[in-house]
């Protein structure tokens, strides 16, 4: 099946530069390049594309427009923006219909990587109604709550940088969102950003208000799918799956953007169950009813009944939105690392053993209830870890109280 990717912008020597930047890939990639939105909408209409990719700026339709709309009628279609530096206010307005951003002029490698990577994360998840539902998404629903304080500090005459990412880091949703943004390439950064902590720092107060007031991070869960306990676990489960990982990582001697990788890998490792149970209402109430029912494990339940698992959910619609691949693998296998590629001690050992331990110390209903893999540990080389990572959990306290991240 061939990998289809349809190219915009109303400067014909720019596509003419990517036409030639990338001819070594037509073996691979059947490649499209109009000079309108108009244009690309009836390309689509013809024939179904993988990708697009768009200028930010353009007469008549911008960019932004342009993915609103591919959005609406081609919701699985990856969509990304490849512009020159723009305002403040011109790229918010393009957060919420696009998944990632590319900035000119841009490396011809970098380029290959993103689209090659895009390719890669539409492989996470197999099923075709999932992808169309996920893709919709600009964001993770918020715990209201936090949501509301993240807010008034925002609003008020000096806000406090510090409170702020405290708040941010404990809600997954944001935490999801900002890390999507300062990791475009609007910010010219030459590493990847993992941490909140760093994330807020980069955007600055102005931009952040602007990003939680303008974009739907605080949808609300729709109908009933989750209770109060239920969400309550989620995010307790998740700040201590969180700050379990980054302490495992710790002990490790891990560098620092490992460890602030685990941490953030830790903290999305079940926003699928936020995702699932936001997005897919009634079909992810029946998973919930059979866990219940028939006493069968959640994983289980969601495979046989959505075709894919809350883990693989996640890690598609973080792919979308160009988090690190370390991140995303963390996530993808939390409950099932032998299915990764990194070796030796990672994300998965440490978000796979942080999401295990909190599970044990705090039974629930709606966790994963997947033992840990003492093989998987034994062939990356940390056979005998789980008892000194054990310990350093122990000596965070043995009851997690969920309100603050040490």
């Amino acid at each position: 099946m061939s990998k289809r990717i349809l190219f915009v912008d109303d400067e014909p020597m720019v596509l003419s530069g990517l036409q030639r930047s990338l001819r070594s890939m037509r073996g691979e990639w059947d490649m499209a390049f109009v000079t309108s939105g108009s244009e690309a909408l009836q390309r689509m209409e013809q024939q179904p594309f993988d990708i697009i990719v768009t200028d930010m700026r353009m007469p008549v339709m911008t960019g932004a427009e342009l993915l609103e709309e591919v959005k609406r009628r081609f919701p699985q279609c990856f969509r990304i923006i490849l512009s020159g530096q723009a305002d403040q206010k011109t790229i918010l307005r393009a957060v919420d219909p696009t998944h990632q951003y590319l900035a000119k002029p841009c490396d011809t490698n970098e380029l290959k990587r993103r689209l090659t990577r895009a390719f890669a994360v539409r492989g996470l998840l197999k099923n075709s109604e999932l992808q169309a539902v996920v893709s919709r998404l600009q964001a993770l629903p918020s715990l209201p709550s936090l949501y509301l304080e993240v807010t008034h500090e925002l609003k008020s005459s000096e806000p406090s940088l510090p409170r702020i990412t405290r708040l941010v880091s404990e809600d997954m949703a944001m935490t999801a969102k900002i890390l999507q943004l300062v990791n475009s390439a609007f910010f010219g950064l030459r590493c990847r950003i993992s941490s909140p902590m760093q994330a807020v720092q980069m955007l600055g107060l102005d931009t952040l208000r602007a990003l939680v007031l303008s974009t739907h991070v605080s949808d609300k869960f729709r109908g009933n799918t989750l209770g109060e306990a239920e969400i309550a676990y989620l995010w307790e489960h998740s700040l201590a799956a969180a700050s379990f990982a980054k302490h495992i990582a710790d002990s490790e001697n891990a560098d620092r953007q490992m460890v602030d990788d685990c941490f953030t890998a830790g903290l999305l490792h079940d926003s699928g169950k936020l995702i699932l149970a936001s997005a897919m209402g009634s079909k992810y109430q029946d998973v919930l009813q059979a866990v219940r029912q028939n006493e069968k494990k959640l994983i289980t339940a969601e495979v046989e009944i959505l075709g894919c698992s809350h883990a693989e959910v996640a890690a598609y619609l973080l792919g979308l939105w160009g988090l690190p691949e370390t991140v995303i693998d963390g996530v993808a296998c939390h409950h099932d690392p032998s299915a990764s590629v990194q070796s030796g001690f990672s994300t998965v050992i440490a978000t796979h053993i942080a999401s295990v331990i909190h599970e044990e110390q705090s039974p629930f209903w709606m966790q994963d209830g997947v033992p840990l893999d003492l093989e998987y540990l034994q062939r990356n080389g940390c056979a005998g870890r789980d008892q000194a990572w054990r310990k350093v959990v122990e000596e965070l306290g043995k009851s997690w109280s969920g309100t603050k991240l040490p």
